[in-house]
């Protein structure tokens, strides 16, 4: 027996594609027969799985369970729930591996695989292995049982472990992802007011995609604050490992700012310690990090990326512009985003400051959120390897951490092939709304020579 992927689901840190178009019930039967290998093959028997809210998750679900057990291995169920939900499982219980059912903040019709071996994250050549694998039919076999463990309570003891203080008046959007019941919990047990928006799970999505770096989708947490006059509020992505912040005034707080106020404390019990954050991230966080005496390094983006740099780095915190948030010091290592809430919460409390006078306190800048344009699955790469071509033809200054990161006395942009979707991303900073436009002009300029408009 032998099975082929459809190329364009095998993503650089995880496996994700559109149901009944690239990805397919079977294609979850050869993902847990190849993992199970992958497990045997390290001297491993037990796989967490867990999976989100979306429509197809219980059907992917299971059929991965089936090609996880045929495989020899037992699976434990962990259920519904957030994806920090299930790495917090594999973190926990007696077990080797773990397999995450989700399509993380993609289109509904969207859904896929993210994976643990070891306690580290499976990607890259891991999972391109998945499928040499698979069209081998190179299969270990068993016959693996399958047992249910009820982990959510467990889990969100220990969210609350990390509480460090704090009476506010605070907004949470779970986007009708996979983290409400989680956040519900949560907030029942957390001191203060708390307005719960979109916490039942619906794969529908029917009030607003959940992805919190898209501003459209902050639109009823913003309103609410408002409405309510509370402190802040955060906003969760679809399986619950990216946040999204607001202030009081209604100002989005990204990822980047996000990781400059948790380094702040963590530099104070750590001094010296490493901070990683992803090529998306502003100038302002890697001289703060240093600035406080911290190590910055710059990373990949990708979830699988930074937290494996954050590993060969020894790093205590990390964070992608995104909103994943990284804690190894006093955590996992994985990204949570419950409990990058917990911790900025307690953040804000011993900071003696609202969100907003914190927020005020950073380096002003004038930067472009992240940007997805949609590009055809075969021109992906293509097109940032032509860009890159053409900049460096020119003498400029670019760091290729991850795509093409250009210097220029504006400022700095990015651009890089996305990872999770058929889509370039960009992003610009600049001293001054001037030097953005100009930035983002040389970004329009060197897309429209490879074909492509980002008014599309």
């Amino acid at each position: 027996m032998t099975h082929c992927f459809h190329a364009s689901i095998l993503r650089d840190y995880d496996i994700r594609g559109t149901v009944d178009e690239t990805l397919f019930g079977a294609d979850a039967f050869a993902v847990g027969r190849s993992f199970a290998t992958r497990v045997r093959r390290a001297g491993g028997r037990r796989v967490a799985v867990g999976r989100d809210g979306r429509l197809s998750s219980p059907m992917l679900e299971a059929a991965l369970v089936d090609g996880l057990t045929a495989g020899g291995v037992d699976v434990v169920r962990v259920g519904l729930g957030p994806s920090p939900m299930l790495y917090f499982a594999e973190a926990t219980l007696e077990v080797d591996a773990a397999i995450q059912v989700t399509g993380s903040h993609n289109p509904a019709g969207d859904n896929g695989f993210k994976l643990v071996l070891a306690h580290d994250s499976f990607f890259g050549d891991d999972v391109r292995d998945l499928a040499r694998l698979a069209e081998a039919g190179d299969w270990e076999a068993g016959s693996g049982t399958v047992t249910d463990a009820a982990v959510m309570e467990d889990y969100v003891a220990r969210l609350l472990a990390g509480a460090a203080g704090g009476t506010f008046r605070i907004g949470w959007d779970a986007g009708n992802g996979a983290a409400g019941p989680v956040i519900e919990r949560l907030t029942q047990a957390l001191p203060g007011e708390h307005h719960l928006l979109y916490t039942e799970v619906d794969g529908a999505f029917p009030h607003h995609h959940p992805d919190p770096t898209i501003p459209a989708n902050l639109a009823d947490l913003i309103a609410l604050i408002r409405r309510e006059r509370l402190d802040f509020g955060f906003a969760f992505d679809g399986d619950g490992d990216r946040i999204g912040a607001v202030d009081a005034r209604g100002r989005i707080v990204w990822g980047d700012q996000i990781l400059a106020l948790l380094a702040e404390p963590l530099l104070r019990e750590v001094p010296g310690a490493c901070v990683v954050a992803d090529v998306k991230s502003s100038d302002t966080l890697f001289d703060r990090v240093r600035a406080l005496g911290g190590r910055a390094v710059m990373a990949k983006s990708g979830h699988s990326q930074i937290k494996a740099r954050m590993k060969a780095e020894r790093a205590a915190i990390g964070a992608e512009l995104s909103g994943h948030i990284f804690f190894a010091h006093g955590y996992y290592g994985f990204d949570d985003a419950l409990y990058a809430a917990v911790r900025l919460i307690g953040a804000i409390h011993h900071s003696g400051l609202s969100l907003a006078e914190l927020i005020d306190r950073l380096p002003a800048t004038h930067a472009s959120p992240e940007l997805r344009i949609a590009v055809p699955e075969n021109r992906r790469l293509a097109i940032v390897e032509e860009v890159r071509a053409r900049v460096l033809a020119t003498g400029a200054r670019v760091d290729q951490t991850d795509g093409l990161r250009v210097s220029t006395p504006d400022g700095w942009w990015l651009l890089r092939a996305s990872n999770t979707q058929p889509a370039v991303t960009l992003r610009a900073e600049a001293a001054d709304e001037a030097g953005l436009d100009r930035l983002l002009a040389t970004i329009d300029q060197q897309l429209a020579l490879s074909g492509v408009s980002r008014a599309t």
